[in-house]
């Protein structure tokens, strides 16, 4: 016997107002993947909103302006893009790969990443808010 269809069910994961997205800005989809115990990319900036989804695994997600914070599989995750700083995406585990995928909102003419020198995380590090206790 034939077994029975299935309906597609759904889920609401994330719900946000992004900020304004220029016209002429392209999309990118990315399938990220952290090994164990991996610290992930140094401060960065994105040119315009990412939103993620966590696969697999557990990362540490930090922005400017708040905390670090984990984010485990099945969590959905946002950023603004622009000036807001991206301190932290590190693996928060030690035996096993973290993997995440990105969808980048990218403004016309501007790299979807820029590194943040050494100058501005030394004059703004006052202002970072420190993870709370585990």
């Amino acid at each position: 016997m034939p077994a029975a269809p299935t309906r597609m069910t759904q889920k609401d994961l994330l719900e946000v107002v992004p900020p304004f997205i220029p016209q002429g800005a392209g999309a990118m989809v990315r399938l990220l993947e952290l090994p164990p115990g991996d610290p992930g990319i140094a401060p960065h900036r994105h040119s315009g909103p990412v939103f993620g989804y966590m696969l697999e695994g557990e990362m540490l997600f930090e922005l400017e302006g708040e905390a670090p914070y984990p984010i485990k599989a099945g969590e959905a995750f946002w950023e603004p893009g622009g000036d807001v700083i991206h301190y932290t995406v590190a693996n928060l585990l030690a035996d096993r790969a973290s993997r995440f995928v990105v969808v980048m909102l990218c403004a016309p003419g501007v790299e979807m990443i820029t590194m943040v020198d050494d100058e501005e995380l030394a004059a703004k590090a006052s202002e970072r808010i420190p993870a709370p206790a585990r």
